[in-house]
């Protein structure tokens, strides 16, 4: 449910994000740039969102905000459960390891790691024990589809296996919300098709799915879309959640 609202109230216990009032402003020489102008919305948990705009509508700017990778200069901002915008850096760090998956259009694997061991890194952070990093990402490249490259570097697979192996990793720490950036971008349509079908698994198994992408035929996946235009909310469809 998408809620527009001023109040600066807790968010609901089945709310996994919500903004209230998200501003992000900065300065580029004399001009300040309104990227987000007021944004406020909620998502609740197991559902599966679009997030969409042209260039310059503050998508990429709402991405990084969700993804607890910048602060908005004003409003509210809690992921499950907390107000991430009064954090700190080592606390926001901590959040969003433990609360946040993310999968990227270019992939972001690390080339000299394995298919097992590049989706061992968020456990790794989380301090979970080798042996228990192994069994996890074993089940996890099964869960995806890519169990039979466990031994391989990111150099020997197709594009289609390292966002699987993407998207794997993006799971390894159990995270509240999926945030995906452009999944598709650096894949062909079949290859497209595929990933998108894995991330409707993924919902259907109850995940929470934020997907950022500005093709219309990608967005068609999810159940809800907003769309930005001008760091504002131009418009949200809720027709099938």
């Amino acid at each position: 449910m998408i809620v527009h609202t001023t109040e600066r109230e807790r968010p609901r216990a089945d709310e996994v994000v919500r903004l209230d009032e998200v501003k992000r402003h900065y300065r580029v020489g004399d001009e300040t740039v309104r990227a987000l102008d007021g944004v406020s919305f909620s998502i609740r948990t197991g559902s599966y969102w679009a997030i969409m705009g042209p260039s310059g509508s503050g998508k990429s700017t709402m991405l990084n905000i969700l993804g607890c990778l910048d602060r908005p200069s004003s409003g509210a901002y809690w992921l499950n459960g907390v107000n991430v915008a009064e954090m700190d850096d080592n606390e926001l760090s901590d959040h969003r390891l433990r609360n946040l998956g993310f999968v990227f259009q270019s992939f972001n694997l690390i080339p000299q790691l394995t298919v097992s061991e590049n989706i061992e890194v968020p456990m790794l952070y989380l301090g979970m024990p080798q042996i228990e990093r192994r069994q996890k990402a074993e089940r996890l490249a099964e869960r995806v589809g890519i169990s039979h490259r466990l031994r391989h570097l990111p150099s020997e697979l197709s594009g289609g296996q390292r966002q699987r192996v993407a998207v794997a990793r993006a799971l390894a720490n159990d995270p509240a919300v999926l945030l995906a950036d452009e999944p598709t971008g650096n894949l062909d349509s079949a290859t497209s098709v595929q990933i998108m079908a894995l991330f409707q698994e993924l919902y259907e198994q109850g995940k929470t799915v934020i997907l950022v992408t500005h093709e219309p035929d990608i967005a068609e996946y999810a159940k809800a879309k907003i769309v930005l235009k001008d760091g504002v909310i131009l418009s949200c469809e809720e027709g099938r959640l």
